[in-house]
């Protein structure tokens, strides 16, 4: 009975060392591996917040700053005290409000237009019985890979004759040429049931009045994204706008600005605050807009 004793206690501490003692070991071993790998993550994400952050962070320096305080060594990180003198003169020496007005005039009527027309026609192509539509769809997609600088000339060339030249239509019309808008429609009403159109064809609605009553209820995903992705695309828009317009006071924002590089002098202030007071009316866009896009994005992801 001793010996037997003696032997299980000993025996039994044997077997309890072996996983006591590494199942611990590797316990730890996994949460340091996932703790250097979470350290790793955290630290890419805030070196690419530095990367993307630092930039507009220093446009925004430089235009509270005066043009001693731009070059001044060591640089301040902090523009104390501040200095409104570029905003000010940005706002009475030059037809910056001009500008703004003006391109919020056209981005929100190409917003507004490109909405409804381009809903109609994606309906239009995806659900009625056309003739031709797959070709007109062709047609429209090799559109999309023709480039702009290749329709200038002839744009400009129609507009000048039709005497529209240095206005506002010169400015929205060719925007409503774009298919991109038409082709997303297509695509995003080719996912709804066609029994629904058919019951309202049997309850003695018309096209229309399907497109209205019971089409645009159920792609509102679709036209809260059209209408982001057209407003931006028209207000950083430069290359029409610069050839459209020939006076100061039909100017765009982006031809505006780029325009102050032109004027007498160096004023890297002056830019600086141009730069910041166009992006305020974008980012007031996109603040009001954030919840409902996300939430209508959602939506139509969650539909699909």
């Amino acid at each position: 009975m001793a010996t037997v004793e003696e032997v299980e206690p000993r025996s039994t501490t044997a077997r309890g060392d072996v996983p006591g003692s590494s199942l611990p070991r590797e316990v730890r071993r996994a949460h340091r591996r996932r703790r250097l790998g979470s350290t790793g993550r955290h630290a890419a994400l805030a070196l690419a917040t530095l990367v993307f952050v630092a930039p507009f962070y220093f446009v925004i320096l430089s235009s509270l700053k005066d043009s001693n305080q731009i070059f001044s060594y060591p640089p301040k990180l902090l523009p104390f005290p501040l200095y409104l003198g570029n905003f000010k003169e940005l706002l009475t020496q030059t037809q910056f409000l001009r500008w703004t007005l003006n391109t919020l005039i056209v981005a929100c009527s190409v917003c507004t237009l490109k909405v409804f027309l381009d809903s109609m026609a994606g309906y239009a192509l995806a659900k009625l019985q056309i003739t031709g539509k797959r070709i007109i769809f062709l047609l429209m997609l090799i559109l999309l890979m023709v480039p702009l600088s290749a329709l200038i000339v002839p744009l400009w060339t129609i507009i000048y004759k039709v005497g529209l030249l240095d206005t506002y239509w010169a400015l929205i019309l060719p925007a409503l040429a774009n298919p991109l808008g038409v082709f997303l429609m297509r695509q995003f009403i080719l996912g709804l049931p066609s029994d629904l159109m058919a019951a309202a064809r049997l309850d003695g609605l018309s096209e229309f009045q399907i497109y209205w009553r019971v089409v645009l209820p159920l792609i509102k995903p679709g036209l809260v994204v059209l209408a982001v992705i057209i407003f931006t695309d028209q207000y950083i828009s430069f290359i029409w706008p610069l050839v459209a317009t020939t006076s100061n006071s039909m100017e765009l924002l982006t031809v505006g600005v780029a325009g102050l590089h032109s004027r007498g002098g160096v004023d890297f202030g002056l830019w600086s605050a141009a730069a910041v007071m166009a992006l305020v009316p974008i980012a007031i866009v996109f603040f009001l807009l954030q919840r409902q896009f996300m939430s209508r994005s959602l939506a139509g992801a969650l539909k699909q």
